[in-house]
């Protein structure tokens, strides 16, 4: 029987973080966190596919949750694969995982920008450019994005940053960062927009509004994004791939941010 490695651990995740407020939470509330997001189901799969890490990892793990995937204008991923390949948010994981497969399905070795925690997992380590998305990048990220945007790899990201959240009656990613512009053009990166179909599970969106209500600044909601993993198994997640945009489009008549608003639009008119 194979070993099963705390890949996961949330007692010690939590009291390494910078977060006073999860710190002062009680044992017994972290250990049902723990519990809540599954810890150890997911410490037993990554324990399973320890062996598989890249692009040999991820679609293991699409087939462990038995997730079916419906792609619609797969026809639309350009035959140089020197783009950005960018997408809204509305999982953070499971949204990820298909991205990155599709991406690694079609031409083979390519990076990720993700968040940093995703780098404490061997599994995709060799996959992802971290990046720090709650405060300043250290000089090491940069470099390595930087030696990243100049190659001549696909990269996928989500430039919002953070899952998706409410607004209003629908759920939407905040703001788009302008990186992805300002390094399109830099480094002659078409842009491939891609939506996703779907959200996370209710539990989520009350803890993100019941923190809001009380002032709680600490994002508590994305503790259980590990939980929302399962919430897709035996499921069908539905994708539509865009058309290529140009990095030439990109010219003076906007500002960078605007120009990705503008894309992040064209990211939500491809679900209509």
């Amino acid at each position: 029987m194979k070993t099963i490695t705390r890949y996961i651990d949330v007692h010690k995740q939590i009291k390494e973080s910078n977060s006073n407020f999860l710190k002062s939470l009680p044992v017994f509330f972290v250990s049902l966190i723990g519990i809540i997001i599954k810890q150890n189901e997911i410490n037993r799969i990554l324990s399973v596919y320890a062996d598989y890490e890249g692009v040999e990892f991820l679609p293991k793990i699409i087939s462990e949750l038995n997730i079916k995937v419906e792609i619609e204008g797969i026809e639309n991923l350009p035959e140089n694969g020197k783009c950005f390949f960018v997408a809204n948010h509305p999982f953070g994981f499971i949204d990820g995982l298909i991205l990155t497969n599709t991406i690694a399905s079609r031409y083979g070795d390519f990076r990720a920008i993700g968040n940093e925690v995703f780098t404490k997992i061997p599994h995709i380590r060799p996959i992802v450019a971290a990046v720090n998305v709650f405060g300043t990048n250290p000089r090491k990220y940069l470099l390595e994005l930087e030696k990243i945007f100049a190659s001549d790899l696909p990269i996928t990201h989500f430039p919002a940053g953070l899952v998706s959240r409410m607004k209003g009656c629908r759920i939407e990613d905040r703001d788009w960062q302008k990186s992805f512009i300002t390094k399109a053009i830099e480094h002659q990166r078409n842009i491939v927009p891609v939506f996703f179909y779907g959200r996370n599970s209710r539990l989520f969106y009350i803890v993100y509004f019941g923190r809001k209500i009380l002032g709680i600044k600490t994002n508590l909601e994305l503790v259980f994004l590990p939980r929302e993993i399962f919430n897709k198994e035996n499921k069908t997640v539905r994708v539509k791939i865009g058309k290529p945009i140009p990095y030439y489009t990109f010219d003076n008549s906007k500002t960078h941010i605007e120009w990705a608003q503008s894309v992040n639009q064209q990211v939500y008119n491809l679900k209509n």
